[in-house]
């Protein structure tokens, strides 16, 4: 590792703190540092603790171990020089070594959601949403991070530890500034910190360890260059304060462990001993192989994950249910029933850790969401709504899917589902056209999984709220056609579906009007409703012959949407128009929506168009990592996503790779080339898994142009999701990696 290596790596909490860092463990982003705790989960992001600056003396040499990029221009120290190892699992290691010791450093961020301390039980979404509501205080919320280092050699070694803090938003950089100070408190092997800003109160949080002496030594360190921001086009240094630093003396197998946590010390909370970090990384194993069925060091096998499988079921058998949601769902999960090779097996079990990631408690509406993306996103209703199969179908987590679409289906107002939330009491924003129609397209989804009529019962005033605000008319002019039958919307200076970049107040892609895909989704909500009130009067859950009524209404509406789709058919490029635009012009740029139209469970697309249209997104769109937002060839194709804000926004969505993308790719395919191997090879993507960009998850987007490398948030929830979704036909079909 002799090469300064800035690929990336995460920690997460379940209520949105993270911590990240690179690999050789230099800052390149605003983002890094080993504690940014939510202080309004998953919200109020706020940095506590950056790291610690360590050096080693042995046999009176010191030698430091820390790594900086300075504003100057100037890497230094040069720690990196001596790292030997980095591993990620099961939680991020770094070894450091010369001929006579070795030291090795790990990071774990326990989960936090719904206890005070982890040691009094481990919960998870599936017994929270069935048992009781997460308490809505923050005595209940433990943002936590521990470290510990072992050291091992023929002499004992000084371990000298210097604390750099900061209480900053994680969007921003920290600067030295007289408005701001730092008060610290000593206790016995124990320090609580609290910024004082402008006369305000700060974050209060404290460090305790098992071993050492602490000695006060308040001092700035200026001028941290952050590289990754500097290509970005952003604020890219910042200044560090330090309180002091820890002194340990180490005798070879010796270790020392601290924690960090927000918050004043709670004199309730257990003892901090040698082997806290251990059971810390036990329990975190403990609670994913509770989630998902695995064994530590291995899966269920085939009866115990039928037992379970027949449990969360009830009476129903697991061989009826492992059917249907292969068949209908379309996205197994991988178990004993699908053999996979030792390596396949721990991909999936990094994907489906990676995808728990994402999953966290919002306190604003005391219920579960999806982080859409690390380091900057927050949760987004259309990309939880597209990410919830592979995130919580796939592995069976149906309580936590029943969970995030009764949060969602709470907030519909005027028809629409809300496509963010806000932090504190104000109205959720309702900026998206396609929102509510994921939501049904989900909904339905999760009944082909689970038959959860009853739910079904409950959730349909929401089905019908939604149909009727689109019939009837609801904000930014959002109305079906009443001479088509087909959704169109017309407002300025916003950007409604998917491709929602905004540049100085004008959308990037306006696609105002009647886009393909959404009328798509349009179709089939049409289908699962009328599917859905025939299935409702049949089990006379609700007035049957209005049920009845409702379901023929529903269909008849969907085949006059099945003859209005044929409108944006392009006979000259054998592919579908993007947009009808509000004045009837066509747009025939060449965009993924078309492939995304054919992937719903309802296709109202005949095979001929499907089969020209997926020959033409193959030549034009289709990478090793997703498919392009634009035609390569097309005049306003961007290669490569990078620049300042503005161009980078200007790019998003004009020919940069979207990965999310390759699942309604593949499903597309399946239906219509059924008997065809899938034109792409997953071995790229795997490989930017376990290898590329934040190891152990997958990227936002990458560049339309080769060798489209990894952009945008290094890790991304619908990302994971699809791929989760899909990759069992790669584990069937493929003997190694």
């Amino acid at each position: 590792m002799a090469d300064l290596d800035t690929r990336e790596w995460l920690l997460t909490n379940g209520l949105g703190s993270f911590a990240s860092g690179t690999v050789s463990d230099v800052r390149t982003r605003t983002y890094h540092g080993w504690l940014f705790a939510a202080t309004n989960p998953p919200s109020g992001r706020t940095l506590l603790i950056s790291h610690l600056e360590a050096s080693l003396e042995v046999s009176g040499e010191v030698v430091a171990l820390g790594t900086n990029y300075w504003r100057s221009g100037k890497i230094e120290p040069r720690g990196y020089k001596l790292l030997r190892s980095f591993d990620l699992n099961p939680v991020p290691k770094w070894v450091w070594s010369q001929a006579h010791w070795q030291l090795s450093r790990q990071l774990v961020m326990p989960y936090a959601l719904g206890t005070g301390d982890w040691r009094l039980g481990t919960r998870n979404w599936e017994n929270i949403l069935t048992q009781s509501p997460v308490p809505n205080t923050q005595s209940q919320f433990c943002h936590r991070l521990l470290i510990q280092y072992r050291y091992d050699g023929t002499d004992t070694g000084i371990l000298r530890l210097r604390l750099l803090i900061g209480d900053r938003d994680f969007h921003h950089q920290q600067a030295v500034s007289p408005g701001l100070q730092f008060s610290q408190l000593l206790g016995e092997k124990q320090l609580c910190l609290q910024a004082i800003i402008s006369r305000r109160f700060g974050t209060p949080w404290h460090l305790r360890w098992t071993q050492g002496e602490y000695e006060p030594d308040a001092v700035w360190y200026w001028n941290y260059q952050l590289p990754e921001e500097t290509q970005r086009g952003l604020g890219d240094y910042e200044d560090l304060y330090s309180p002091g630093y820890l002194t340990v003396a180490l005798r070879p197998g010796d270790a020392v462990t601290l924690e960090a946590q927000m918050g004043f010390p709670d004199p309730r909370q257990s003892a901090l001993t040698s082997e806290t970090f251990a059971e810390a990384v036990e329990a975190e194993q403990e609670r994913l192989s509770q989630i998902f069925g695995w064994c530590k060091g291995g899966r269920l096998g085939a009866g115990e994950q039928r037992s379970r499988g027949a449990e969360e079921q009830g009476s129903r058998g697991a061989g009826e249910q492992r059917s249907k949601f292969i068949s209908n769902a379309q996205c197994p999960m991988p178990n004993a029933l699908f053999p996979m090779p030792h390596t396949q097996s721990l991909i999936w079990q990094q994907l489906l850790k990676a995808g728990d990631q994402f999953i966290v408690y919002r306190a604003s509406i005391t219920g579960p969401t999806v982080i859409a993306g690390y380091h900057w996103f927050n949760d987004w209703g259309r990309d939880t709504l597209i990410s919830l199969p592979g995130l919580t179908l796939v592995p069976r987590r149906f309580d936590l899917a029943k969970g995030l679409l009764q949060t969602f289906g709470r907030y519909c107002s005027q028809g629409l589902i809300p496509n963010a939330f806000p932090d504190g009491n104000d109205e959720p924003f309702y900026n998206s056209i396609d929102a509510a129609l994921w939501w049904i397209e989900t909904l339905g989804l999760y009944l082909e999984a689970t038959e959860d009529w009853q739910f079904l019962a409950e959730q349909f005033l929401v089905v019908q709220q939604i149909y009727k605000a689109f019939v009837g008319g609801t904000r930014f002019n959002i109305q079906v056609d009443a001479t088509d039958g087909l959704v169109s919307w017309d407002a300025l200076g916003v950007a409604l579906t998917w491709m929602d970049a905004v540049v100085e107040g004008q959308p990037v892609t306006p696609r105002r009007g009647k886009s393909v895909e959404i009328n798509a989704l349009w179709y089939s909500a049409l289908c699962w409703m009328s599917q859905w009130a025939e299935k409702l009067s049949e089990l006379k859950l609700g007035d049957p012959v209005r049920l009845a009524k409702q379901a023929r209404r529903y269909a008849q509406q969907a085949q006059q949407v099945t003859v209005s789709l044929q409108k944006f058919w392009n006979p000259q490029l054998n592919y579908f128009y993007d947009t009808i635009e509000p004045d009837d012009r066509r747009n025939s740029q060449i965009r993924p929506n078309a492939v995304l139209a054919l992937s719903l469970h309802h296709c109202g697309f005949p095979e001929q168009q499907g089969r020209l249209i997926l020959d033409l997104a193959v030549k034009r769109l289709l990478t090793p990592y997703g498919l392009r937002s634009l035609d390569r060839n097309d005049p306003e194709y961007v290669g490569k996503y990078k620049g300042n804000l503005q161009e980078r926004d200007r790019a998003y969505h004009q020919g940069t790779v979207w990965c999310w993308l390759i699942g309604p790719f593949i499903r597309a395919w399946q239906r219509f080339y059924p008997n065809q191997p899938l034109p792409f090879s997953w071995q790229p993507l795997l490989d930017h898994l376990l290898s590329d960009g934040c190891l152990g998850s997958i990227s936002e987007i990458f560049d339309g142009d080769p060798p489209h490398a990894p952009r945008g948030a290094f890790a991304q929830a619908w990302s994971v999701a699809e791929v989760v979704r899909h990759i069992h036909e790669w584990g069937m079909e493929s003997e190694e990696l």
